[in-house]
């Protein structure tokens, strides 16, 4: 302790002290659990960023949440990192809810970083384009469906996944 609190606190009893230094930095704290929140709610990767740093930035704020006495759950840190991701990791984020995956946030990092190779690479997809035809014959109105393979490529928005 400083000397300073020292001498202020000399006469005083262990729980006023306590009392003293909490109102002294409580005030901080509240501040640092703001800044700490906000940071994490508003996290946002940029398209083409890598995925690494961004996910342990938003470790550490969920870490630093429950040094302050604020813990999050599990559950909610993995959706505040989900939420965070762009577009190009919807495909991951279905899989990822629908399987019911319960992992710990480091073992999602190493999941993401291996989608995110996958999706620096282009993935094939299998794209279907259904058209309605009209043929000469009985049949009032055949469904034709179109089907192709094409290769993602980062600037391709809203693709269909099958």
């Amino acid at each position: 302790m400083d000397s300073e609190f020292q001498k202020q606190h000399e006469n005083v009893g262990a729980y006023d002290m306590i009392v003293h230094l909490r109102q002294l930095y409580q005030e901080q704290a509240r501040h640092e659990r703001f800044e700490i929140s906000k940071a994490l709610f508003q996290a946002r990767l940029t398209e083409g960023s890598p995925v690494g740093p961004h996910v342990l930035k938003m470790i550490g704020n969920v870490e630093a949440l429950g040094r302050l006495g604020f813990p999050l759950g599990q559950e909610l840190a993995v959706d505040l990192v989900l939420q965070s991701l762009p577009s190009s990791y919807n495909q991951f984020i279905m899989n990822y809810n629908m399987n019911e995956h319960n992992k710990l946030l480091h073992e999602l990092l190493n999941m993401l970083r291996t989608t995110e190779q996958d999706i620096s690479k282009g993935m094939h997809v299998l794209m279907v384009q259904g058209t309605k035809k009209k043929g000469k014959s009985k049949n009032k109105d055949m469904l034709v469906y179109n089907m192709e393979t094409k290769r993602l490529k980062s600037n391709d928005s809203n693709p269909t996944y099958l």
